[in-house]
């Protein structure tokens, strides 16, 4: 046989070639317009960070690969405070505590004199710290109580979406991370479900979650008083009680993730030591498993605190984080952008 090229093959060659690049962009197209193939992070940037959260995905995800974990079992679980939305310089739910003192104050004029409830009208903010957990607790008792729980979720509610953060100008509602619910939106297009679990109070945080977060109610988990069946106005109610029900915090978390999960996650995602024990619980199970934390870098962007901050304190996260394979998700360098809005 003759390895001869004549003017005929020499032109059927190009013509093959362009063919077959013609068919290769064809496909890529089709891919990019049906939703494959598209960056299913944008707001990340690109990085070690992103490329491991994209592995661990695909890994239990496939079929065919030794790290495949059932639909059942993708479970999936955030903390909310500096995790899915802004924390600093405050609690969201302390302010609304704060706010609900001012509101309810014609109605106990002794507060006008009775610590710490004075020093919340006053502004006093150095006096309230003084009065330690005792006085945030007396104060969450006496705004967080007393009512249904049908009014409570409406004053929650009403509070979140109406009133704004004094330095983005946006409510509350709306100080969502964007790199996050890029993420909670992968993994659920790929079978997880998603939880969250936090130390905030779970009545507080249930009504704004599912059009936030795409994250239902039955699918939060949190911190709860003491609710009292009661006939109220000739019509059943659930009566909030000025009485802790549950602590979801810390060592609590692990506890509420059986209680109202009844299954270990395999991915968990906070942002302070609070979370340290729901993301060691996370990543002690068998099989593939990632646990990772957002460290608060950009005071430009967001806010940057971490090893001394009186909010979402993270330290002892991370000191111990290489060592358990944990993921240190690097606000400033991580994340292409912060918030749904641009910046």
């Amino acid at each position: 046989m003759n390895d001869v090229t004549t003017p005929g093959s020499v032109f059927s060659l190009h013509y093959l070639r362009a063919f077959s690049l013609f068919c290769i962009g064809l496909v890529t197209l089709c891919l990019s317009s049906s939703g494959y193939g598209q960056d299913p992070l944008p707001s990340w940037n690109e990085g070690a960070t992103k490329t491991a959260i994209i592995a661990f995905v695909t890994a239990v995800t496939d079929k065919d690969g030794n790290d495949y974990v059932k639909p059942s079992e993708r479970i999936a679980t955030f903390d909310n405070d500096g995790t899915l939305w802004v924390e600093y310089p405050m609690y969201t739910q302390m302010l609304f505590a704060f706010d609900r003192v001012k509101e309810l104050a014609p109605l106990h004029p002794e507060w006008k004199t009775k610590q710490p409830f004075k020093a919340v009208l006053e502004d006093d903010m150095k006096t309230l710290s003084a009065s330690g957990m005792k006085g945030v607790m007396e104060i969450m008792m006496a705004t967080h109580s007393g009512m249904s729980s049908t009014e409570f979720s409406e004053q929650a509610g009403n509070w979140l979406r109406n009133t704004q953060q004094p330095r983005f100008k946006r409510p509350y509602a709306e100080c969502v991370y964007q790199p996050q619910l890029e993420l909670l939106g992968f993994l659920r297009s790929n079978g997880f479900k998603t939880f969250i679990v936090s130390g905030g109070g779970i009545a507080f945080m249930r009504p704004i979650t599912e059009k936030a977060y795409g994250i239902p109610t039955e699918q939060v988990v949190g911190s709860s008083v003491v609710l009292e069946y009661q006939i109220k106005d000739g019509k059943p109610a659930l009566i909030r009680m000025p009485k802790i029900d549950f602590i979801d915090d810390k060592a609590g978390k692990p506890v509420g993730i059986q209680k109202h999960i009844g299954r270990r996650p395999i991915l968990a995602f906070g942002n302070s030591d609070s979370d340290m024990q729901m993301v060691e619980y996370t990543t002690s199970g068998s099989g593939k498993r990632l646990g990772l934390f957002v460290h608060h870098t950009d005071a430009v962007r967001e806010y940057a605190y971490d090893r001394k901050s009186h909010i979402g304190k993270l330290d002892k996260a991370l000191d111990v984080a290489k060592a358990n394979g944990w993921i240190i998700v690097n606000m400033k360098k991580d994340w292409k952008q912060i918030f749904p809005w641009k910046e």
